[in-house]
Formats: structure tokens, C-alpha cells, sequence
């Protein structure tokens, strides 16, 4: 494994809802930001309701800003694989359609041959009933979401949805994630 020297690194991937993905990794350590956005479709500047509809191409991503110093981009994989279910085709829970697929877009042929090299990995390893299918693409844009989805959770944490569906689920995560977290204690 190569240990980055830069200070700040950047990772993009999609699992669904981008509320849910924001809030789990804002929980690690070493990551700087997270910022809510749509990549991987052929319209430029896509708006939310565009997105919804299905038809841009584009996924519900976050742009994963953070230090290789403390996280490396492994450790970040994990907390991918581990905090959706990369079986199902474009879909996560009640959440259904191209914009919620699993997805992985990297920045650099490094990040490619890890996520890939995992996706293999894991597949073989029969962690999962299903085959794994993850899409993984190089990133060509990132069109960060309106301003109203960044720190959603954070900001309407006791909206029916982050009760139903994002608290739970970051829960799990602090759980299994425990010793990455930025806060020891949770």
C-alpha cells in the first residue's frame, strides 16, 4: 500500500440517497468534507428535479474530501462496502432508480485498481448472497447538489426520513466503525 504525501485527497462515490451517504462518512476521522452532489450523467448542471426523473444518468454522490495522512482511501472503501448493500442494481431500501445505484467513481488509476482489487475481493470471499454490482467509473464531472441538501442530516435530523432510514443506519455504522471515528466516545 502507498502511503499519499499530499494533504488532502478526494474520493466520490454513490450509494444511494446522498443524505444518508454524507451523514456516515462525516463520522470518520480524517475526513475533512462531504458534499452532497450528482456525477456519472450526460447533462451539465443537473437540478434535483432533473436528477429524480431518472433520465440525466447522473447518480446521487458525495465528493469525499479527507486526509490520507489519517484515512487512507482502503479504510474509506471499507466504509463504502460496508455501509450499503452493493447487490442491488440501482436501488437502496425504498429508494429506487439509476440515481441511487452503487457506485464508485474514481480520480486517479490508484484508486481504480483498489476498488476494484476490493469489488473482486469481496465478491469472492461470499460476503454477500448476491454478486456485487457496484459500478466503478472514472469521475468526469461532480455538479455539487443545492445548497438545502448539503449537512442534511445534520440540519433536519428529526425529519421522518433521517429517523426512518438515515438514523439506523448510521447507528449500524458507528458500530462497526467505532475505532475510525472522529469522536471516540460515540
Amino acid at each position: 500500500m502507498t502511503i499519499s504525501t499530499n494533504t488532502t485527497d478526494t474520493a466520490t462515490f454513490g450509494e444511494g440517497c446522498f443524505w444518508c451517504v454524507e451523514a456516515v462518512f462525516l463520522q470518520l476521522d480524517g475526513v475533512i468534507s462531504v458534499s452532497s452532489g450528482y456525477s456519472g450523467g450526460s447533462v451539465k448542471s443537473p437540478s434535483y428535479q432533473e436528477v429524480c426523473t431518472g433520465t440525466t444518468g447522473h447518480a446521487e454522490v458525495c465528493q469525499i474530501i479527507y486526509n490520507p495522512k489519517i484515512i487512507s482511501y482502503s479504510e474509506l472503501l471499507q466504509a463504502f462496502w460496508g455501509s450499503h448493500d452493493p447487490t442491488t442494481l440501482n436501488k437502496q431500501g425504498h429508494d429506487v432508480g439509476t440515481q441511487y445505484r452503487s457506485v464508485i467513481f474514481y480520480h486517479n488509476n490508484e484508486q481504480k485498481l483498489l476498488a476494484e482489487k476490493y469489488r473482486k475481493e469481496l465478491d469472492e470471499s461470499g460476503s454477500f448472497n448476491n454478486p456485487i454490482v457496484t459500478e466503478i467509473s472514472a469521475l468526469t464531472d461532480f455538479y455539487k447538489a443545492e445548497n438545502y441538501h448539503q449537512d442534511y442530516y445534520n440540519k433536519n435530523g428529526m425529519e421522518p426520513y433521517c429517523q426512518i432510514v438515515i438514523k439506523p443506519k448510521l447507528e449500524k455504522f458507528k458500530t462497526v466503525f467505532k475505532s475510525k471515528l472522529k469522536h471516540k466516545d460515540n
